[in-house]
């Protein structure tokens, strides 16, 4: 099944332009998880709250039913709907999880008052979707209330702001966010904007430019926490030198692994230690795998082939794509090659400061393994497998992003 993805990227994951690196293989499990491999991921995530950076539930919600939450009951099978969805309150469950950023994304076209309602939009389905299921999801404004929650059984729900379009170049807006109770911003997503680079469109400002820097101070003093997913690296490296919180990455892998513009430097990595920050990695094989890369790229160079053979067929192109497809099948990884790129981040940042940030709802195609919410158990025994202490994994599941979100909250507290 393929979902839509946003941005720069056609279907298959394929960024225009990029230029692909080496091939990395993951291995499946040798084994299932045991019963009693399992039973060490509930004492973990019983005593410490999975948090995940990045799920777009609400955007798909919008796109594909038009925000109707009839249309779409989260307590049954999502993945029975006419558009399967990774998310559902029983695999929820299944998986462990106790709290939630929900992105709330704005499409990198839209500018000005249309990105600021894209925002209030998704903003108001996610605040829809706790009304409905209040038994399951309590919203939270601070790292005490997802404690809380968590501990009274519900999923703990924050509002995350993917791309700083929507505050339109307004500090008041950003501040009117904030009051509504979205705890990070992700600066940009896939276009510049005229404060930020972005990682994967051409850079203007050479990272931040002063306002730019500004919406990072601001940030700092409003306790907003600031997202640098999607940002290019000499953003990263303006916005990690200017905030004096910890920042995150809700989204995003290892570059070293994968070099993708979309994944995090090791040089950046040690700032983000120096930060206190957390890089919660991102599911998706074209972030995470080499091999998966390079075929998005030549599936992408063979469609923008046919459209220049076959102008005006558009079928003949659907067609002639689906067979080559077909011919040259996406190579399929597992999960362990995302527990690859968390062992990297770890080892180069620090068990400190990495985290879970899914991306599940945002891409169309996942790992062996990762197909939806329900499968973050068996990432947790692959790292118990490789020698992870419960300790660290504590840390990763959750406790890294509360105590950076701790300090961010100190921050605001003294300014």
């Amino acid at each position: 099944m393929v979902w839509r993805l946003r941005g720069n990227f056609d279907e298959n994951g394929s960024h225009c332009g990029i230029c692909p690196g080496a091939g990395r293989a993951g291995t499946a499990f040798a084994q299932a998880p045991t019963r009693a491999e399992l039973a060490r991921v509930d004492r973990i995530l019983r005593s410490t709250p999975l948090i995940d950076g990045h799920n777009d539930l609400a955007e798909e919600i919008h796109d594909n039913y038009g925000s109707d939450q009839s249309r779409v009951d989260l307590n049954a099978d999502t993945r029975t709907l006419s558009f399967p969805l990774h998310t559902d309150i029983p695999r929820l469950r299944q998986g462990r999880v106790g709290a939630q950023f929900w992105s709330v994304y704005v499409p990198a076209e839209l500018q000005g008052a249309e990105s600021a309602q894209a925002v209030h939009v998704q903003i108001d389905t996610v605040r829809q979707i706790i009304r409905r299921y209040p038994r399951v999801f309590e919203f939270a404004q601070s790292a005490d209330d997802i404690v809380r929650i968590h501990r009274a059984g519900r999923i703990a729900s924050m509002f995350g702001m993917e791309g700083g379009e929507a505050i339109n170049n307004n500090l008041a807006m950003l501040r009117d966010f904030r009051a509504e109770g979205v705890l990070y911003m992700t600066l940009c997503h896939s276009k510049t904007t005229s404060w930020v680079d972005s990682a994967t469109d051409a850079p203007v400002h050479g990272g931040l430019s002063p306002f730019g820097e500004d919406v990072v101070r601001e940030m700092n003093r409003i306790g907003m926490l600031v997202d640098l997913s999607h940002v290019s690296a000499d953003s990263m490296r303006d916005a990690l030198r200017v905030s004096t919180a910890s920042v995150i990455f809700s989204h995003s892998s290892a570059y070293a692994l994968t070099p993708h513009p979309r994944n995090v430097p090791d040089d950046m990595l040690q700032l983000v230690h120096a930060n206190g920050g957390v890089v919660m990695v991102n599911f998706f094989p074209a972030f995470t795998s080499n091999e998966v890369w390079q075929w998005g790229a030549r599936r992408s160079a063979e469609e923008a082939r046919l459209k220049a053979l076959n102008p005006g067929a558009p079928t003949a192109v659907t067609e002639a794509l689906a067979a080559w497809t077909s011919a040259n099948p996406r190579p399929e990884i597992e999960l362990s090659v995302i527990a690859d790129h968390i062992e990297h981040i770890a080892q180069v940042a620090g068990h400190d400061n990495v985290g879970i940030g899914s991306d599940f709802d945002g891409v169309p195609f996942l790992p062996r393994g990762l197909d939806g919410v329900e499968d973050y158990p068996a990432l947790f025994v692959e790292l118990m497998r490789r020698g992870w202490s419960d300790a660290d994994l504590a840390k990763l599941a959750g406790g890294n992003l509360l105590r950076a979100l701790r300090q961010a909250e100190r921050v605001a507290a003294q300014s």
